[in-house]
């Protein structure tokens, strides 16, 4: 596949303005982590490749185990993720996937027994902005990879 645009070239003051609003999110309470494992999950879930591609190179540089990088596909079934990480990565699908009637009660309540309103509100934010980067990503082809010398990517160690 080829790149159809450049869409930071195209755009450049929304393209800054949203990654200073997507840079805001990494310095909340949260935590790497958990940022790491449902922009993952996230990506996976709607297929972006670029995405994809460059937060499994981030958690690695971040100091992400490899075979939780491997399970974030299968989190449900893993054993590898503490309560509060499963808490966000079922709140990262639901928001995702969005059912017709909305966020069933259940998730919500295991997302605020895990996480302050606070801390739920900015993961919610966190998940909107992997779902928009996804979004721009793939509907203008950027290639998996392309960009790891720009973000320092290449120092994941992984080809």
């Amino acid at each position: 596949m080829t790149q159809r645009l450049n869409y930071a070239e195209q755009s450049p003051e929304l393209f800054k303005k949203f990654v200073q609003f997507s840079t805001a999110l990494h310095s909340d309470t949260i935590g790497q982590t958990i940022g790491d494992l449902i922009q993952i999950r996230v990506s996976q879930i709607n297929g972006c490749g670029f995405c994809l591609d460059m937060h499994i190179k981030q958690a690695k540089i971040h100091g992400e185990g490899e075979l939780r990088l491997h399970h974030v596909a299968i989190w449900r079934e893993s054993t590898l993720f503490t309560p509060r990480e499963r808490a966000a990565l079922a709140w990262a699908e639901v928001l995702t996937r969005l059912p017709e009637g909305g966020v069933p009660d259940d998730i919500y309540e295991h997302a605020r027994s895990e996480f302050s309103e606070k801390e739920l509100t900015n993961l919610t934010y966190q998940v909107m902005t992997i779902n928009a980067w996804n979004r721009i990503n793939i509907a203008f082809r950027n290639e998996p990879g392309s960009a790891d010398k720009a973000f320092g990517l290449d120092k994941a160690g992984l080809s």
